[in-house]
Parts: C-alpha cells; sequence; structure tokens
C-alpha cells in the first residue's frame, strides 16, 4: 500500500464537499484540524471503514486506486489500519513480555526482539515500563507508549490514525519520529498547534466537511521551531514536577 485517496462526499448541510480528490502517501504525517463537532472523528472512521459512498458523509476512500469490496473492508481494515484512540486500556490478563510475544507471533515478525520493542516504548514515556508488569496495571502514558512502539515495529500495517496524541503524557516528538521512520501514512486528529504544524500538510474540517488542506508556510516552519522549545520547555517543568521539585524561570 502506497496511498490512499479520498474523493468528496457531503458536510452537514448536504452540500458536496469542495474538492475532486486528495491523496495521501506512506512516509508523512497529515494533521487534522477544527472545531469540536466539525467532522474530524467521522474522517477518521471514513479511512478506518474504507467507506464507498455507504457512510453519512457519502465519502468514498480507495487504496492506490482501488475500491474495497464492502465484503473485504473488515480484512483490509484489520491488515493495513492501527487505530490508536485517546483512551487506551488493555484488558489482557497477561504480563508486557507475554504480550509482546503473542503478537510477535500473530505478525510472524521475527525482525524485531521484545527488547527493542521495550526500549522504544520507554523512549517515549517518562514512566518505565518492565516486562513483567501486568498490561492491566499499566497508566495510560503506558499503554499508548507501548501500543506505539508495538504498531511502529511489530505490526505491518502501513495507515496509522491517532487521536489526540498530546493528552497521552507520552513524548509525541519521539513517537511521531518514529513512527515515520517505519514507514506509515500517519493522520493525526489534534487542537494543538505545535502537533498541527509537525505536519507537512493539514486538514481543515469545517461543518462535517473537509474545508481545505493547507501546506506548511516557510512562516509556519519557524513557529513550529518557537512551538517546539515551548513543548521541550512544558516537558522539562513535568518532569521536574513529578520528582516533586519546585521550578523556576528557566525549569
Amino acid at each position: 500500500m502506497k496511498s490512499i485517496t479520498i474523493y468528496p462526499g457531503k458536510n452537514k448541510l448536504g452540500n458536496t464537499e469542495n474538492f475532486e480528490s486528495l491523496t495521501f502517501y506512506r512516509g508523512h504525517i497529515y494533521s487534522i484540524v477544527g472545531n469540536t463537532g466539525s467532522g474530524k472523528s467521522r474522517l477518521i472512521k471514513d479511512i478506518e471503514q474504507f467507506v464507498n459512498k455507504d457512510s453519512l458523509t457519502n465519502r468514498k476512500v480507495v487504496i492506490d486506486n482501488m475500491e474495497v469490496a464492502i465484503e473485504e473492508r473488515n480484512k483490509f481494515s484489520t491488515n493495513l489500519i492501527s487505530h490508536l484512540s485517546q483512551n487506551m486500556r488493555f484488558v489482557l490478563d497477561s504480563t508486557v513480555e507475554e504480550f509482546l510475544v503473542i503478537h510477535k507471533e500473530c505478525k510472524n515478525n521475527t525482525s524485531v526482539s521484545i527488547k527493542e520493542v521495550l526500549d522504544v516504548a520507554n523512549s517515549i514515556t517518562a514512566e518505565p515500563i518492565s516486562l513483567s508488569q501486568d498490561l492491566t496495571s499499566l497508566s495510560g502514558g503506558q499503554t499508548r507508549a507501548l501500543m506505539i512502539a508495538d504498531v511502529a515495529l511489530i505490526s505491518n500495517n502501513p495507515i496509522v490514525l491517532i487521536d489526540e496524541i498530546e493528552n497521552a503524557g507520552i513524548n509525541k516528538n519521539v513517537a511521531l519520529d518514529i513512527l515515520l521512520r517505519s514507514d506509515k501514512l500517519i493522520f493525526i486528529v489534534t487542537h494543538d498547534p505545535h502537533t498541527a504544524l509537525i505536519a507537512e500538510k493539514r486538514i481543515i474540517m469545517k461543518n462535517g466537511s473537509i474545508f481545505k488542506v493547507i501546506n506548511k508556510t516557510n512562516e509556519e516552519k519557524e513557529i513550529l521551531g518557537k512551538l517546539k522549545n515551548i513543548y521541550e520547555f512544558q516537558l522539562e517543568c513535568q518532569y521536574k514536577l513529578r520528582k516533586g521539585e519546585t521550578l523556576h524561570e528557566k525549569c
């Protein structure tokens, strides 16, 4: 899978979206922004379900210019898409190591070790994860970090859908870099300007429709640098607060 293409549907008023088609490619991040209720989550669902004018939006989503037959959609969604939602919890009664071993076997992945996956997960979260921990005891940040490492290193799924990564208590810069290095096509729903500008292109949602797609400008690249410094300052303050330290002007 190299790309997906979205063909226009209708907005909440029944008007046709104002584009002919939009194509998105592996190895890139695309942010999805808009007010609450603007249609961000619905767009993610359309992509996940490979709709063909049979969803609320009447959009069509194709893979490498090929439509997905309705009887094939569940299989394609399972094999091609990983979805990281805002609230993730494990219900499997096993340790971290047991889960990773099982998933490696399911995916027939022999190219990566359990230690590599754990090291990547621990580079994303400030709360260390051990192989002996029960999955159900992991915090929200630990769970998200482990799933991101799993998606990047074990899963073969080329498309990643992420909802509000900044709320997960993880280092999003490291997380997104790891996913990009694994050659994924990433859609990320966000309200955060720093996250939105990490993407080279952002999809603007309005009134249930894709209102426009904007390429990041040179000026925005400079703004991104400033936002990155603010984010890193925030992470440092967060780390010191968790350790019980007092903060100073330069943290």
